[in-house]
């Protein structure tokens, strides 16, 4: 029995994975993301949770994500953060035949073989595809994402695809013709199940005010969900035909 910290458990997940999926959001990340919707989350909680009681309080939602072909999604926060739990929770997870999804920057604090042998699905949230904008955007080295990616590959491991776009940041050509490079540079065409944009809103920034925390995109306007749809197709277009 391994003790862990998460901040909630959703019972009905809908865009976490396929299906319905109860979604466990874990503490603590290594990131410090100007768009993060979750800065409570960044500093890893006390244990509040041992994994058998979590595993008790996922197995009552096991009949409606099973009909529905859903499964568990660890989410955050940045679940890689807490290894030791995650690889408990995947294994008492395997053994009652369920799906596992991880949602993840690709940075954490190592045992990712382990983890990831265990894992069906990795929804993987690009960030930024340079060292610079990385840099900015998150305040960490995207070197340390490419660790994690190498170990996934030669794990065969299945991907969705996720990038927040930004106006001003990630709304251009340029961006979409280098995210689109990176993409196929780093994950094997095969195991891309889906490739997903996610428009950037402003919801958090009332938090960041409660929390004492400058909120660093201010400034910025929420992206436009019909613009950001069309940069989708437009990419998407050009994914396959190049």
């Amino acid at each position: 029995m391994v003790k862990g910290s998460i901040s909630s458990v959703e019972s009905f997940g809908l865009v976490d994975g396929p299906g319905i999926r109860a979604v466990v959001f874990l503490t603590g990340c290594q990131l410090r993301c100007q768009y993060c919707h979750n800065p409570e989350m960044w500093l890893k909680k006390a244990d509040n949770i041992d994994s058998e009681s979590l595993l008790k309080k996922i197995l009552r939602f096991k009949p409606y994500f099973r009909r529905n072909r859903g499964g568990v999604t660890f989410s955050g926060g940045e679940p890689l953060m807490q290894p030791d739990f995650l690889l408990e929770m995947c294994k008492l997870l395997k053994k009652e035949n369920i799906h596992i999804a991880l949602d993840t920057a690709g940075i954490g604090v190592g045992r990712y073989e382990e983890i990831l042998s265990n894992v069906d699905l990795i929804i993987f949230d690009v960030k930024h595809i340079d060292a610079d904008g990385y840099k900015e955007l998150t305040g960490s080295d995207i070197r340390k994402v490419f660790d994690f990616l190498e170990v996934a590959n030669r794990l065969n491991k299945k991907f969705w695809i996720r990038q927040v776009i930004v106006p001003g940041m990630m709304d251009n050509d340029d961006y979409l013709a280098k995210l689109n490079d990176f993409i196929k540079t780093n994950f094997i065409h095969a195991n891309i199940e889906k490739i997903e944009f996610l428009p950037y809103h402003t919801m958090a920034k009332d938090k960041y005010k409660k929390l004492g925390i400058k909120y660093a995109l201010d400034e910025v306007e929420a992206m436009d969900s019909e613009k950001c749809q069309e940069l989708y197709n437009h990419f998407m277009t050009d994914f396959y035909q190049k």
